[in-house]
């Protein structure tokens, strides 16, 4: 190595460097290494061990959803400041929205949706009922929850998704550019 011009040297130095870094972080999160799956919310991803506060944006950390249930009301939050208020549907009796605290967890435009019951397949497009974006926010292993545009806004305001929070296309699309992962969720009764 010191037969190399100096430059040359740094240069080298700081490459391997980088990459021994990204070696590391990907050693300590193997979490990091997997992409999120493309597919529906049923075609679960883990949380587990994955911390999202590591990569939380500042603008993650001034900004909440505040869901009421009861309401059939999704507020953002930004700053404690209500900036936006949409209307949702939400979960029916066998399948409900849970409530707690939660946090953005995944982030999908044109997700792909799989029927929870029949296993059936549907693409992005017009026929799909998760529209045009995904926020996921909840997930047991087997099954995941979050936000969603839908095919039926007919239908908003009603208690009839299988848990998830259903907005029309318009207002997931402008719910999905302000929020960042991290973002926290607070779903009330």
């Amino acid at each position: 190595m010191l037969a190399h011009q100096p430059v040359t040297r740094c240069f080298m130095v700081l490459c391997f460097g980088a990459a021994a870094l990204l070696v590391a972080a990907e050693w300590a999160s193997p979490q990091l290494r997997q992409p999120p799956p493309v597919g529906s919310p049923k075609t679960l991803w883990s949380y587990e061990g994955f911390d999202v506060d590591l990569r939380v944006s500042p603008q993650a950390k001034n900004t909440k959803l505040v869901v009421s249930l009861a309401e059939r009301q999704l507020r953002l939050y930004v700053k404690d400041e209500p900036v936006a208020s949409y209307e949702i549907a939400v979960g029916q009796d066998d399948w409900q929205t849970p409530a707690g605290s939660f946090k953005v967890r995944h982030k999908q435009e044109y997700p792909a949706w799989q029927h929870p019951i029949t296993g059936e397949v549907v693409l992005p497009g017009p026929d799909n009922p998760l529209g045009s974006r995904w926020l996921g926010f909840w997930s047991d292993g087997k099954y995941a929850i979050g936000f969603h545009g839908t095919n039926q806004e007919e239908l908003i305001g009603q208690a009839v998704s299988h848990g998830c929070i259903r907005l029309r296309d318009r207002d997931i699309r402008d719910l999905y550019d302000r929020v960042e992962l991290g973002t926290a969720v607070i779903v009330n009764p």
